[in-house]
């Protein structure tokens, strides 16, 4: 018997259809962006943030009551959500933009995230259907901005553990014990819920999804939504000017001595030390 203090964890993804990871980057003809006519797939972090909900389902039964993916993006983004489901969540939620929208910004990515956790909140019968875990990648690798979590847990006043590399649920305390990576090694912190974690590549190596999954998760339940649902306004606050191909490496070459070096070297206006 799980102690009746305990409250029911309702866990909620976002993950983001980027371009897959395998795919070599090319700037469009337009200079405006990347070319993003290519395969896309679920963000790789975003992947790792679904299988540690999983993975806390897997260990913790009887605390873990629902997991939830969340996805902004085109129609497309749906095959997304789909593969959050064959990995293991319960349902999923679209807010869907045209296809030829540019993808939101970091600032409105977490306050669409936020309208979409205290609606939930607000329309909940009792604590236990209530959201209060997001777990999400720490980046996007299309943008790499690595905001969002961190912008979501200010919005909504929530505890954050960011770039986990392991993540602990004490169901008795109620709290997550998470160690992050940090330059000199690992943070060690504790955080009673709610909160939100951020994953690093460390944390766990995400399943693939299996055909019989694959096929349950098509009969799972997947929630349209739109921005104004929410009443969230997409509009750009940045503007990009121009985006462009790093220089070719020009060819290198060979010297008989250290004397030709130092001549080269001049020859280039650099002065050796």
């Amino acid at each position: 018997m799980r102690p009746s203090a305990i409250r029911l964890l309702n866990i909620l993804v976002p993950v983001k259809r980027s371009v897959d990871y395998a795919v070599k980057i090319r700037v469009n003809p337009q200079q405006t962006g990347i070319d993003t006519n290519v395969k896309h797939s679920m963000n790789p972090f975003d992947e790792i943030a679904v299988e540690e909900a999983a993975i806390l389902r897997q260990k913790h039964k009887d605390a873990v009551k629902s997991i939830k993916a969340i996805t902004i993006g085109p129609p497309k983004s749906v095959d997304t959500l789909r593969t959050a489901l064959a990995m293991g969540a319960d349902s999923a939620i679209h807010v869907e933009i045209p296809e030829s929208a540019a993808s939101p910004e970091p600032l409105a990515v977490a306050k669409t995230l936020r309208a979409v956790i205290e609606r939930q909140n607000a329309a909940a019968a009792s604590d236990a259907d209530k959201i209060d875990l997001v777990i999400l990648g720490k980046q996007a690798i299309d943008d790499d901005l690595g905001v969002t979590g961190q912008m979501l847990a200010g919005l909504l006043g929530w505890s954050q553990a960011t770039f986990a590399s392991k993540v602990d649920l004490d169901v008795a305390k109620n709290e997550v014990f998470v160690v992050r990576e940090i330059d000199g090694g690992g943070d060690e912190i504790r955080c009673k819920l709610p909160m939100v974690i951020t994953t690093d590549l460390r944390l766990n190596v995400p399943r693939y999804a299996t055909l019989p999954n694959i096929m349950k998760a098509k009969k799972k339940p997947v929630e349209k939504l739109s921005p104004s649902d929410l009443g969230i306004d997409y509009t750009p606050q940045l503007e990009t000017l121009k985006v462009s191909e790093p220089p070719s490496r020009v060819g290198g070459g060979k010297v008989a001595n250290v004397d030709e070096l130092l001549a080269k070297l001049k020859e280039a206006g650099i002065q050796a030390a």
